[in-house]
């Protein structure tokens, strides 16, 4: 290869990797302000291939990335419910598992829909995902306790919004 090709290849490469991390970038900006921008860029930083993916591939990606949350807060579920010994909070505990364990279904839905251009019911199913946090932290304040998923709860509900946000982005 000639000096002068490599110099082309080598330039073409660099104009192709500056134009998809701006799609990431770009992404994340239409989020707000510089703390959102940052906890959204963090967010995918789970996956690598992220900083290549157009739009549709973000959206997938994020679902992938809230679904794999999801997965790892219903392991430490299953830790603490084995050690609990009052009857109610193992109830409220097997709720928290049961919810979760839907969510895992909603991103399945979800990224299928991104994928066949279905959007409405990956917006649908993301945004029952959502609600999944609270539904679980308003069980545990009804039998009087904390929630002892209180900083799963609050990460996986920020992974479902950006989920959900980038996910709404492809029907602008």
């Amino acid at each position: 290869m000639r000096p002068s090709q490599a110099l082309s290849l080598l330039t073409l490469l660099m104009l192709l990797a500056s134009s998809t991390a701006s799609v990431l970038q770009d992404t994340c900006k239409r989020f707000g302000g510089a703390d959102t921008y940052d906890i959204c860029i963090e967010f995918f930083k789970a996956n690598r291939d992220s900083a290549t993916a157009d739009k549709r591939g973000l959206a997938i990606i994020a679902t992938g990335i809230a679904s794999a949350t999801a997965m790892d807060t219903r392991k430490r579920i299953t830790t603490l419910k084995a050690g609990e010994k009052d009857q109610m909070i193992q109830q409220v505990i097997a709720y928290c598992d049961n919810m979760y364990s839907g969510a895992v279904g909603l991103f399945d839905k979800a990224a299928k829909g991104i994928s066949s251009g279905n959007l409405g019911d990956a917006v649908t199913s993301l945004s029952s995902a959502l609600d999944i946090p609270q539904y679980c932290d308003d069980e545990f304040l009804k039998a009087g306790v904390k929630s002892p998923f209180d900083a799963e709860n609050f990460e996986f509900g920020v992974q479902c919004a950006i989920t959900l946000d980038v996910t709404k982005l492809l029907t602008l």
